[in-house]
């Protein structure tokens, strides 16, 4: 079985005994486990029960106690149908496949991106289609009736897991077997899970969910992979596809060797369309069997799980004609063409003047059934099935109109079509049948709410920068191919990045303008199209902050893809997003309605200051001003994660479960964020004219022509250190591909300075050439070649220019949120790489809250580790406007977490430790200890002779 919980009902299907199993005695010829109590079944030739369908197998004594459902009920038994999102096929190591129970890496399997589904590829087709419910607002309902369920999922439990209920051991290396909720993680055995509580409180991740009562998603036929902002993967070849089955892919019937040797290999459709197609299955039976045990084989290997006497078996006769296959020994009357199986058709027995059908009330608000069987004739049309259908459901039947017929095909999928009102039923439902009696199984009809609450949002990138609205508008149409906006709304208008948001009335329309703008290429770029979920704020509990993850699955060797996949199953998939699809403006406005939310950015220094200069775009119209911001250190130089104690770079062996729980731990800190205005000095150039002159002189006087400005959150750099970064930045520009690695990148910086050192001194006489000024005070500079100018006390991956040693003249100890800036000269490149290698400081040159750099001609800069050319002029840093709190990761020693429980419980709003607090300041003066900032202020002033 895929899932149980609340979004799966028995009543659904019309079951036979054992949950659907189709069990036979088999005797055991290798070791094999129970899959209801996990437990060997021991001695060679001994025997057990196996499922024909989906090989359970079991001990005899655990044939009347099993509860998990068959895999070929298992779609049927879903409520409500959620479509999975595949990986790419590979052979996974110590899974299990959920449909056939065998391991995945004995053949190509896949894995789905958001929930633990794994599944081989040969039976992808078989897949039930209950992937996580991470959107589930309804119009009308308040947070305080909002309930959230557990979605368990049987096997592939992680290792040492215990279940809730009993405290024993659940999981198993052997088989598919043990209960786990994919929200809160709870683990559970078969028969125990049923006495768990059926609400799910998301466990210990509750505080940063973005919970799914607050989700809507759009109502598009866009497959889920896009919805989630997801790159999409070739869909896996199954066995519904149009490949032929080989021999191999035959299920057996449980007999022996000498029993297939008199048996027959019978290739069988389950309709029109197959046939046409050429799909079909294969069945092994003996030759002397009945009508009915073919039949009943046929019906098995299609996982038809109906009362069998409603079909019946035909064979084909040349190509478009059937005939009625009849006992006795039918197999000897079977046509069979010349190298070839024979063809037999299943069909099912029509009454030509009525029949039943099942309506679903699926996400419709307090409906008390989850369907209803309504009888139709010959003129039952869609509108009179929706009118009683919703009398059934304790609806206003006279309000038809308000509602659409939804035809759901659950077939490799999740497929909607919105019927038409005047469509016969009787009709709809008999070519259903006849087209695919397999596919009839996996389509359901669902009463559905024309009025969708969801704000049909899309969001459009990689459009030409800085345009007025109008010119946006003109190449949106034609791109769209209309006259009139189709849109509702443009905007917000994301200039600086040439992206925007649109806004739609309708989903049909939100579609039909989606799939043209995918395929749009514009200025030779292909546009980048989302469609975007919508938050509902009133429905988020006071007491969350949801985490918004922005993963760059680029940075550094590459290791997001698999974090961003993790975080997908843990979290919410609609809070995860994918920086380099859209870039951070996409999860920042999906998140500009929430109050109170964190972010958490995994990448590089280049990717946090990414993030952080997007939020200042967007905070502007945001309901949260400035968003705590956590990091997931996945660069090179990661100095701004190693200053917060987020680490020097990502492994991949840290548990993402750790890292989330670190989030909700973590302390909020300000960080300094600087101005860095760079102004070109004004050159006269001689003209021919006086026109000319005063033009040019027009042109100097304009200051907003020469002059630029860069945010910093790190460093500064002038000089040798810029001169190698840049040489750096063009090497990996010129060959990107070969830097992948923390090591090599390492590696090449660590050329380039011995050639510096050796062949190219460039910047030998810079003390000569420049001018620094410092609060206004003109500074004597020693004989160096680089200048850097510190925000943090982390450069270069994690080395410290300014020294550790004690304090020199009036220099104070420095931190990121103090106001002020360290100015460090580096005297060659020989300097410079005991610096990088942490074996020697810099030269101390001043501290201040302005700096002032005058050159006459050009130089290489660099900040945050971005480099460029700059020519002569003046570069000035001042303290920025824009603010940035960022999370500062808890110590996880045991005697910190003693201490913080002891606080957390002595305190009803903790402030940080003592071991940090003269490193990290508290969130707000509300939260102050005001004798224990006391205390500590006085051992500062005793150990640094200053009074308190």
């Amino acid at each position: 079985m895929a899932a149980e919980g609340h979004n799966v009902d028995a009543n659904l299907v019309d079951m036979r005994p054992n949950h659907g199993h189709y069990f036979v005695k088999k005797t055991f010829g290798k070791p094999a486990y129970c899959h209801h109590c996990c437990d060997k079944i021991w001695g060679m030739l001994t025997t057990g029960y196996s499922c024909e369908m989906c090989n359970f197998i079991c001990h005899e004594k655990c044939l009347r106690t099993v509860v998990s459902y068959c895999s070929s009920v298992a779609l049927q038994l879903i409520k409500n149908p959620v479509a999975h999102t595949w990986s790419a096929p590979c052979l996974i190591k110590r899974k299990y496949c959920c449909v056939c129970r065998k391991r995945t890496d004995e053949a190509m399997s896949v894995e789905c991106e958001v929930c633990e589904y794994y599944v081989h590829v040969d039976c992808s087709d078989l897949a039930v289609s209950d992937c996580k419910e991470a959107a589930t607002y309804v119009a009308n309902m308040e947070s305080a009736n909002a309930v959230q369920y557990h979605h368990m999922r049987e096997g592939n439990l992680p290792k040492e897991s215990k279940c809730v209920v009993c405290r024993k051991t659940c999981f198993s290396t052997e088989c598919l077997a043990g209960m786990r909720c994919e929200w809160c993680g709870q683990t559970a055995h078969a028969l125990c899970y049923r006495q768990m509580d059926k609400e799910c409180d998301f466990g210990v991740l509750r505080k940063i969910m973005l919970p799914p009562m607050c989700l809507t998603i759009p109502r598009t036929e866009l497959p889920m992979e896009q919805l989630l902002n997801i790159s999409s993967h070739d869909q896996p070849q199954s066995l519904s596809s149009p490949s032929k089955i080989q021999a191999d892919e035959v299920s057996t019937s449980g007999e022996d060797v000498k029993e297939r040797d008199d048996s027959e290999v019978i290739r069988v459709f389950d309709g029109n369309n197959s046939y046409r197609l050429q799909i079909s299955r294969n069945i092994q039976v003996p030759k002397h069997v009945s009508v009915q045990q073919v039949r009943d084989a046929a019906l098995r290997r299609f996982h038809i799980n109906d009362t069998p006497d409603r079909y019946y078996i035909t064979q084909v006769v040349g190509e478009v004609e059937e005939e009625l296959l009849e006992d006795p020994v039918p197999l000897r009357n079977v046509k069979r063409p010349e190298g070839k199986r024979a063809q037999i058709f299943i069909r099912y027995y029509d009454d030509p003047d009525k029949d039943e059908v099942k309506v679903y009330g699926g996400w419709l608000r307090k409906v008390p059934v989850t369907f209803c069987a309504i009888s139709v004739s010959k003129d039952t049309v869609v509108q009179d099935m929706v009118t009683e259908a919703l009398y059934h459901f304790g609806l206003d039947g006279s309000c038809w109109n308000r509602y659409n017929l939804i035809e759901v095909s659950l077939d490799r999928g999740v497929a909607e079509r919105t019927c038409n009102p005047q469509e016969n039923v009787l009709q709809l439902v008999r070519n259903l049948r006849k087209d695919s009696l397999r596919r009839y199984h996996v389509v359901r009809f669902y009463v559905q709410e024309k009025e969708d609450p969801h704000d049909h949002a899309v969001f459009v990138g990689n459009l030409p920068v800085s345009l007025a609205q109008r010119q946006y508008e003109r190449i949106l149409l034609k791109l769209l191919g209309a006259k009139e906006k189709p849109f509702t709304a443009i905007g917000p208008i994301y200039f600086e990045y040439g992206s925007l948001i649109i806004t739609f009335n309708t989903p049909k329309a939100a579609t039909a303008a989606v799939q043209k703008l995918q395929s749009a290429i514009y200025e030779e770029k292909k546009l980048i199209v989302l469609c975007l979920p919508n938050v509902q704020p009133q429905m988020i509990p006071k007491d969350v902050e949801p985490l918004l993850v922005l993963v760059n699955v680029k940075s550094g060797g590459c290791q997001g893809t698999e974090l961003i996949q993790s975080f997908r199953k843990l979290l919410n998939p609609f809070q995860v997003f994918d920086v380099l699809n859209g870039g951070p403006l996409v999860g920042l406005y999906v998140f500009r309605n929430i109050p109170k939310y964190k972010i958490l950015a995994c990448g590089g220094d280049g990717t946090i200051g990414w993030v952080l200069q997007c939020l200042d775009i967007a905070k502007q119209d945001a309901a949260c001003f400035s968003p705590p911001c956590g990091i997931v250190p996945l660069g090179t130089g990661n100095d701004l994660a190693r200053v917060l104690r987020w680490g020097g770079g990502y492994t991949g062996e840290e548990n993402p479960m750790d890292i989330l729980k670190d989030v909700i731990e973590a302390d909020t800190v300000k960080l300094d964020r600087w101005a860095v205005v760079f102004h070109e000095e004004e050159r006269n150039q001689p003209t021919s004219s006086g026109t000319q002159t005063e033009m040019s002189e027009q042109t100097m006087n304009n200051p907003e022509d020469q002059t630029s400005m860069i945010i910093m959150n790190n460093y500064f750099g002038i000089g040798i250190d810029a001169d190698v970064c840049l040489k750096f930045h063009n090497k990996r520009d010129a060959n990107p591909e070969k830097f992948q690695s923390r090591l090599f990148n390492k590696t090449q910086y660590a050329k380039i300075g011995l050639q510096k050192m050796f062949f190219e001194r460039t910047c030998k006489d810079l003390w000569k050439r420049i001018e620094l000024e410092v609060d206004g005070r003109t500074i004597e500079l020693p004989n160096i070649e680089g200048i850097v100018v510190l925000n943090l006390l982390s450069w270069g991956s994690g080395a410290n220019p300014w020294g550790t040693s004690k304090e020199e003249g009036n220099f104070s100890k420095p931190t990121h949120y103090d106001g002020l800036l360290e100015v460090v000269g580096i005297s060659d490149v020989s300097r410079l790489g005991l610096i990088q290698s942490k074996l020697a400081a810099g030269v101390r040159i001043a501290q201040g809250g302005s700096i002032r750099i005058t050159t006459h001609e050009e130089w290489p800069v660099q900040v945050d580790g971005e480099p460029h050319i700059q020519p002569p002029g003046t570069i000035t840093i001042l303290k920025s406007a824009l603010k940035a709190q960022m999370l500062y990761k808890p110590n996880h020693s045991s005697t910190h977490r003693k201490e913080s429980q002891h606080k957390n419980s002595t305190h009803s709003h903790s402030g940080i430790s003592k071991s940090r607090c003269d490193e990290a300041p508290l969130a707000s003066p509300e939260q102050e200890f005001i004798s224990e900032k006391r205390n500590i202020l006085a051992k500062l002033a005793k150990k640094h002779n200053k009074r308190p």
